[in-house]
Formats: C-alpha cells, sequence, structure tokens
C-alpha cells in the first residue's frame, strides 16, 4: 500500500508512483461516494476527461437514482459515460474519489460485493475517516475539498485543464468550502481557485447553477426544512427533518438532498446543527455540522458513520420520528461531554 507523505508548508506531496500507475491504466473506471455532491462529481468527472480510456471516455460509476437534478449540469458539460457493471470486469484499474471507506463506495447494487475485484485502487479523498483502502492513497485530510486535490493531481502530471474541466474543479471546491467560508479553505484553495479561473473556469454560471437555481420542487422541500427546524438546549442545537413522505410530496428524492442543512446551521448561537432525511422508508441520513470549533466527527463516528471534523455523517436504518427520538438524546449529552 503506498501512501502519502507531508511535503514542506503542510501541503501533502502526491505518492510517487500515483501518476506513473494511472498514466499506465487503458481503461480506468472512476467512482465517488454515495449520494454525490458536487465535490464528488466535479473530481470524478474531471478524472475521467484528464485519463480516458482507450478509444473513448473513461467510465464514471452513476447508479440510477444517485444523481442530484441541480447536479445534471455537471455530467452534461462533461459527456460523461456511465459505468455498467461489465466495465469494472474490463478495467484495468478503479480510480476512486471523495470517498472515505468502501462500504460507501457508488456502484450497482448488482455488483456492490464483487466491484473492485482485486483491481488496483487508487483513493484520492480529504475526509478525516478515510481508512486508507487502496493501493495507492492520496489522502490529504486538510484539503477542503477532493476537487482541489485531483487538480493538483493533473498539474504535477502536466496535463492540460481546458475551460470544462477547471469549471468542474472550481465548482467542487466552491460548493465544499461553501463559497470559500469554511475553516477549510487554506490558500492552497484559493490558488487553485484562481489557476481555474485562469483556465478559463465558468464562475459566474457555476454560482447560479449551484445557488440559485432552485427548482419548485427543491424549494418545496427546503419549505419544508425551515418549517420542521428546531432548537433545543438553550439554542445550541438546531436540528430539522423531512420524511420519507414529505420528500416525495414536494417532489423530490433521496438524490435531492445535499447542503439543506444549511438551513438549521444558519441559526445564530447554536453549536451542532443536524438534518435528517427519510430518503428510502426506514432508512435515515444524518448530516451533522459543528460550529465554534465542534468536532462532530467523533459523534459520527459513534453513530457507525463518518466525515470531517467539522461536517460528517451517518445512516440509521429508522423512520425519522425514530431516528429523533434516537439521535437528539445522544447529541445533547455529546455536547454535554464536549463542554457546550
Amino acid at each position: 500500500m503506498s501512501t502519502t507523505p507531508v511535503a514542506d508548508g503542510g501541503v501533502m506531496s502526491i505518492p510517487a508512483d500515483l501518476i506513473p500507475i494511472l498514466d499506465s491504466w487503458k481503461n480506468p473506471v472512476v467512482v465517488g461516494h454515495v449520494r454525490p455532491d458536487a465535490d464528488c462529481f466535479g473530481s470524478m468527472l474531471a478524472m475521467a476527461m484528464t485519463w480516458p480510456a482507450e478509444g473513448g471516455p473513461a467510465k464514471v460509476s452513476l447508479p440510477p437514482g444517485s444523481e442530484s437534478r441541480r447536479l445534471w449540469f455537471m455530467t452534461e458539460w462533461a459527456g460523461a459515460v456511465v459505468a455498467e457493471p461489465g466495465d469494472f470486469a474490463a478495467a484495468d484499474g478503479i480510480v476512486v474519489v471523495d470517498t472515505a471507506k468502501a462500504p460507501r463506495c457508488n456502484v450497482d447494487a448488482s455488483i456492490k460485493e464483487t466491484w473492485s475485484n482485486g483491481k488496483p485502487i487508487i483513493n484520492i479523498d480529504h475526509h478525516n475517516s478515510n481508512t486508507m483502502f487502496g493501493a495507492i492513497n492520496y489522502v490529504d485530510h486538510d484539503a477542503g475539498s477532493a476537487c482541489e486535490l485531483v487538480y493538483r493531481v493533473i498539474r504535477e502530471a502536466g496535463r492540460d485543464i481546458d475551460p470544462i474541466v477547471a469549471s468542474l474543479l472550481y465548482a467542487g471546491i466552491h460548493s465544499d468550502t461553501i463559497g470559500f467560508s469554511l475553516p477549510t479553505t487554506r490558500s492552497s484553495a484559493l490558488r487553485a481557485a484562481a489557476a481555474l479561473v485562469d483556465c478559463g473556469a465558468r464562475v459566474a454560471e457555476i454560482g447560479e447553477r449551484l445557488c440559485r437555481a432552485l427548482s419548485e420542487s427543491e424549494f418545496n422541500l427546503e419549505r419544508i426544512i425551515y418549517d420542521n427546524t428546531k432548537l433545543v438546549a438553550d439554542g445550541r442545537l438546531a436540528y430539522s427533518t423531512a420524511s420519507y413522505t414529505e420528500i416525495t410530496e414536494a417532489g423530490c428524492s433521496a438524490a435531492d438532498i445535499d447542503d439543506q442543512v444549511s438551513i438549521p446551521r444558519s441559526l445564530v448561537g447554536i453549536d451542532m446543527g443536524i438534518l435528517l432525511t427519510e430518503g428510502k422508508p426506514g432508512r435515515t441520513r444524518l448530516n451533522l455540522r459543528g460550529e465554534k470549533g465542534l468536532d462532530v466527527l467523533s459523534f459520527a463516528l459513534s453513530l457507525g458513520g463518518g466525515g470531517h471534523h467539522e461536517a460528517a455523517g451517518a445512516i440509521i436504518d429508522e423512520s425519522v420520528d425514530e431516528a429523533v427520538d434516537q439521535v437528539i438524546p445522544k447529541a445533547l449529552a455529546y455536547l454535554e461531554s464536549q463542554g457546550r
């Protein structure tokens, strides 16, 4: 297993064997995490466009129902070719981006147990909970996005960055740093974003698509989450919910749940924000956000999840109401244990 050394200035060096091995592959498949966000899409699609397969674009793993309508524009820009189960068997290597654990890889259910099948995996990620499951792991916990890491790999390899690749990577960096506003926004992220703008990234269009392009159904879902938001523990914890019925009646699906945790998180004075959404009946996703330096990763790990120190999540096999009854008391106890 190849892992990542630390370079001068605290920015992780790329493993020496990553680019030569990647260059040697003729039929790579690129994989991201379940329910991919803009950072996942951007890093997947940029890798596929920059290291195409022999005879055509590299395939990307996007099982049906895994793509948010709000992010369709990214796959359209890239001209993405979706991998079929047989493409994994034909692959000589697999690139996994923005994914901390092998079970979180977004692959078709029919090959969930066999998709890697001994193929070498290059793992490019920035999650604190990464399990280093690749043969080569380029994992920088301090990076603000996977797209920043993919930008570094492309730059180090000396590959061209055309305006589409630049736009995809810029979208991921912008999204995962929430418009360059999080503590993970290091100078390296800003330098990468500036370089991508120089390469032709569509800054204005990306801003509109990511921040000002809700469909009516997505707007209705946000209305529900606003209405369901509650403050507890003297305003230290804010949480909101959306049941399966509420999500579907709004005209949405699990794929449309992305950054709505920003709604409870936006309340002044909180230490933790939580969004609980039942994308499938009896299966509730938790999005956790810490404020004022609160580490929510430890709490997520206690629930079987993972993520980053200030942004983490988990899945609970319960209805949203049952999940609230289980999680909120534990969250309050966790806040007490952290002196909050």
